[in-house]
């Protein structure tokens, strides 16, 4: 069945192409366009994404290598100018390659909604923060942040299942991650686990109000009344858990309703911490696993800008860096649905150490993934291993 088909268009079978081309329609992405299709466009920044290319001449040079085989990998064109990308990627409509990544983080959650984290909870678990990527001031004179320096925030919304980023919203580096929590989809039930930076009692109360918790830190002038103590077992490091109430007159009118307090000592780090939190229905010692759970989207940051382009854009323009962004989380997403279809037991960086260097080798996709050695598993960092280890 793939016998003369390269593993880089295998790769793209399990893209969606219909769902790409209602995104691409929507937004009127391929009107004029006689060669250089959106899907085109599409394909040459995967290639980018996956085999590490740093620059445009990087990318046109060895595209221009393979010749031929760009037809057998799903091209219909078969030579890609920089020029021809460059521009495609500064005037083409960002929005219909966020939308095609959300309809693949859709299929994603969905294949690792049985994903068991250990928590003894139902509730779907999300981490939200955000990363600064660093830009050249001159070239990025529209991505604010400093006096002397340009960046643009990725704030991420990473399903703990998979660990998939279910929301992505790109800003200028000088946002506030604080209002992002206005962006953000409240889901019923679910449970959001935030760093200091997002405590705005205010904020937090609509999600309290849409039916939803929080886990989150205090910060050192947060100040409660303590109503009722609850008993707990010291020597998990728990040190109280208390249903508490804000004492700030101000502050306790953007959220009047009680709020649970867990201090715990952390044996790990020798950290002392203080959550507070609208789950009152759940272990103590839960909600501090919970929030040390938070560290899987630092870590999906971390691993992201190590092993996709996100650090080095192929463009200057806001419309650019957005949809290199958004392409490069698609990518991600896309290896994830495979890596749960085809080889569960692998890691997601030796699958994508192994697209790397395959993709244009003619043989099923499936014995290529099955070939590589466990040795190669074995010699990652263990932190990298740890992000997709379910």
């Amino acid at each position: 069945m793939n016998v003369g088909r390269t593993i880089f268009s295998q790769l793209m079978d399990f893209l969606p192409r219909d769902a790409f081309q209602h995104c691409v329609q929507r937004y009127n992405g391929d009107h004029n366009i006689q060669t250089f299709s959106c899907f085109d466009q599409y394909l040459a920044m995967a290639f980018a994404q996956l085999t590490g290319r740093e620059s445009l001449r990087d990318i046109e040079a060895c595209l221009q290598t393979f010749g031929s085989k760009l037809y057998h990998a799903g091209f219909r064109c078969t030579r890609i100018p920089r020029n021809t990308l460059a521009n495609a990627n500064q005037v083409r409509p960002w929005q219909m390659y966020a939308d095609f990544a959300q309809i693949l983080i859709a299929e994603a959650t969905k294949l690792y909604a049985d994903t068991d984290l250990g928590f003894g909870l139902d509730n779907t678990i999300y981490a939200l923060d955000s990363t600064t990527i660093d830009l050249c001031l001159s070239l990025f004179p529209w991505a604010t942040f400093r006096q002397t320096k340009a960046a643009v925030k990725m704030h991420t919304l990473l399903n703990l299942k998979g660990s998939i980023p279910e929301f992505i919203h790109i800003t200028e580096g000088s946002v506030h991650d604080v209002n992002i929590l206005d962006e953000l989809p409240i889901l019923p039930a679910a449970i959001y686990l935030l760093d200091r930076g997002y405590l705005d009692f205010a904020r937090l109360f609509l999600i309290q109000q849409a039916g939803a918790f929080f886990v989150t830190r205090t910060k050192s002038n947060t100040r409660c009344n303590r109503i009722y103590s609850h008993p707990v077992d010291k020597t998990t490091g728990l040190v109280c858990d208390q249903s508490v109430r804000l004492t700030n007159r101000q502050v306790a009118m953007y959220y009047p309703g009680m709020l649970r307090r867990v201090r715990y000592n952390d044996p790990e780090t020798g950290k002392h911490l203080v959550f507070l939190t609208n789950l009152f229905h759940v272990p103590a010692l839960t909600i501090a696993m919970l929030y040390r759970g938070r560290c899987m989207v630092e870590l999906f940051f971390k691993w992201i800008k190590q092993h996709l382009r996100i650090k080095q854009f192929f463009g200057t323009t806001p419309n650019a860096v957005k949809t290199q962004i958004r392409i490069a989380v698609s990518v991600y997403v896309l290896v994830a649905i495979v890596k749960k279809h085809l080889a569960p037991e692998r890691n997601l960086y030796t699958l994508l150490q192994i697209l790397s260097l395959s993709l244009f080798e003619k043989m099923p996709i499936l014995q290529a993934f099955s070939q590589a050695k466990n040795k190669t598993e074995i010699d990652q960092n263990p932190i990298q291993l740890k992000l997709f280890k379910l």
